[in-house]
C-alpha cells in the first residue's frame, strides 16, 4: 500500500463517503473508489462495510489508519521543512564582523532578517579584521562584514557600502561651529588617534600626511568606538569611520565631515570554496537594504548627531 493509498483510506475514513474524500482529495469520485476496490484486494480483506450509502471502517482499517498517523506527520514535516528551506525561514548562520559594523548596519540588518524568519539560529561574532579573514577561510562563519580590503586568495567580496571618514567632537569644542573641519584645523589641539598599523589608523596618518598637518595624538586607541566614547567624554577630537558615531544614537557628539577626503568602504565577504546558502544570500540583501538606508540618512547625519 503506497502513500497515496493511505491518504485515500484516511480522507474516506474521515468523511464517511467517497464523494468528499474525493473533494478533499481533488480527484474524481469513480478515482477514489477504484482505488479502494484495489486496496482490499492487495489487503485481502474489506476495509468498509457500506451502511445507509455511508462507508463505515472496518477494525482492520482503523487500524491502518492509527498505525498510519506517524508516516503522515512525519510527511507533514518534512513538507513544512522543504517550505522553511524555499523560503530560507530555518536554518543555521554564522556571521562576523568588525566593530564599527557589527555596531550599526549587522543589527539592523539582523533584526529584520529574524523577524520574518524565527526559526533560524544565528551565531554571531565581533573580531578584528584578521579575525574576520580567519573565521571566513576556514568556514567558522559564512559570512564576514569589514571596513577596508586587501586581496587574500580564496575571499570573495562585494562592497556593501560606501562613505567617508568623519570628525567627531564634544559640543564644547572650539571647532565644533565649524562646517568641515581639516587635518591642518586640528594641529595643535588634544587629538584621539586611532592605533598605528591598523587599517584605519594608516588611512587617517595618510590623510595628514596628504594634507600635510602634522599628526600627534594625545591619546592612541585601537577601535573608533572607543575614539567616540572619549570624545564625547571631553577627551578631544577624534577622526572616525562614519559607522561608529551612530553607536547609542552618537550620545555627546559632534559629528562634522573631515578633510581631506578619506573613503571608508565596507565589505561583505565569504568563501570561494563553497557557494552561498540560501540564508546568507538572503542575509546579504537585508544588509543591502539597510545599507540604502544609511546613503539616503548620510548627508543628515554627517552635519550632527547628539548634541550640536
Amino acid at each position: 500500500m503506497n502513500l497515496r493509498q493511505l491518504e485515500i483510506l484516511r480522507a474516506v475514513i474521515r468523511h464517511r463517503t467517497t464523494v468528499a474524500a474525493a473533494d478533499e482529495l481533488a480527484l474524481s469520485q469513480p478515482a477514489v473508489s477504484n482505488a479502494l476496490k484495489t486496496m482490499e484486494a492487495q489487503a485481502g480483506f474489506a476495509l468498509f462495510e457500506r451502511v445507509n450509502n455511508r462507508l463505515f471502517p472496518t477494525a482492520e482499517a482503523m487500524a491502518l489508519y492509527k498505525e498510519s498517523e506517524a508516516i503522515f506527520a512525519l510527511h507533514a514535516k518534512l513538507e513544512n521543512r522543504v517550505r522553511d528551506l524555499r523560503e530560507n525561514r530555518s536554518g543555521h548562520l554564522a556571521i562576523v564582523a568588525t566593530p564599527p559594523l557589527a555596531y550599526s548596519i549587522i543589527p539592523s540588518a539582523l533584526s529584520g532578517f529574524l523577524r520574518r524568519r524565527p526559526e533560524t539560529r544565528v551565531f554571531f561574532d565581533v573580531r578584528r579584521y584578521e579575525g574576520i579573514i580567519e573565521g571566513v577561510l576556514s568556514r567558522v562563519a559564512e559570512l564576514g562584514f569589514a571596513l577596508g580590503l586587501t586581496h587574500h586568495p580564496g575571499i570573495a567580496h562585494e562592497v556593501v557600502h560606501t562613505g567617508e571618514m568623519v570628525c567627531v567632537l564634544p559640543p564644547q569644542h572650539p571647532l565644533a561651529d565649524k562646517a568641515v573641519i581639516s587635518a591642518a584645523d586640528l594641529s595643535g589641539l588634544p587629538f584621539i588617534g586611532l592605533e598605528r598599523g591598523t587599517r584605519l589608523g594608516e588611512a587617517v596618518r595618510d590623510s595628514f600626511a596628504r594634507a600635510g598637518a602634522p599628526f600627534r595624538p594625545t591619546v592612541e586607541v585601537r577601535y573608533c568606538n572607543t575614539a567616540c566614547v572619549l570624545a564625547a567624554a571631553g577627551v578631544g577630537a577624534a577622526v572616525v569611520d562614519p559607522f561608529s558615531p551612530r553607536q547609542n544614537g552618537g550620545s555627546g557628539l559632534v559629528v562634522r565631515p573631515f578633510a581631506p577626503t578619506t573613503h571608508a568602504v565596507a565589505y561583505m565577504l565569504w568563501s570561494e570554496a563553497e557557494p552561498l546558502s540560501r540564508l546568507a544570500k538572503a542575509f546579504l540583501s537585508e544588509v543591502r537594504k539597510q545599507s540604502a538606508l544609511l546613503e539616503r540618512a548620510a548627508p543628515h547625519q554627517q552635519h550632527g548627531v547628539g548634541s550640536d
